[in-house]
């Protein structure tokens, strides 16, 4: 239960950090259509530019934060944190870039159908995970794959 309420959760910040509500499907509304497209261009654009301020406060904070501590210790502890942050941030970069690619099938009328067989892939799965790019059933059976690849 506890997991259901943090994947919840999850997908609830992602809307709040572009300020809207959960799209309401009207009876009979036809699947993308332009208030669908707007509304995940929206939240789309507001994750890519919250990703892009944390990239800038880092590498503002870095530089603040660069010192030279002759305590060998200090020093190491800093290096660490300067080595989390950056893979934090590359991370973030990646995330930024896949947002980007999903922008572009936004603008091209191509969101939010399965790469894998071209199934819709849901209003409810994009928002909680805007930039998903399989149906939940062709995603499933990737990560079926994967594990028996893996082991």
């Amino acid at each position: 239960m506890q997991e259901g309420q943090t994947r919840k959760t999850s997908s609830l910040s992602i809307l709040a950090i572009a300020g809207v509500e959960p799209y309401q499907e009207k009876p009979g509304e036809e699947y993308m259509n332009k208030a669908q497209l707007e509304h995940f261009k929206k939240i789309l654009e507001a994750w890519r530019n919250q990703l892009r301020d944390e990239v800038d406060r880092t590498v503002s904070h870095m530089q603040d934060e660069a010192a030279n501590f002759p305590d060998p210790v200090d020093r190491a502890a800093q290096e660490e944190e300067f080595s989390l942050e950056l893979r934090n941030r590359d991370r973030e970069r990646k995330l930024i870039k896949k947002i980007e690619k999903t922008l572009k099938k936004v603008e091209d009328d191509d969101f939010g159908y399965c790469d894998s067989c071209g199934v819709e892939i849901g209003i409810r799965r994009l928002e909680a995970r805007p930039t998903a790019d399989l149906c939940i059933d062709c995603k499933t059976l990737a990560e079926i794959r994967e594990k028996q690849m893996a082991g």
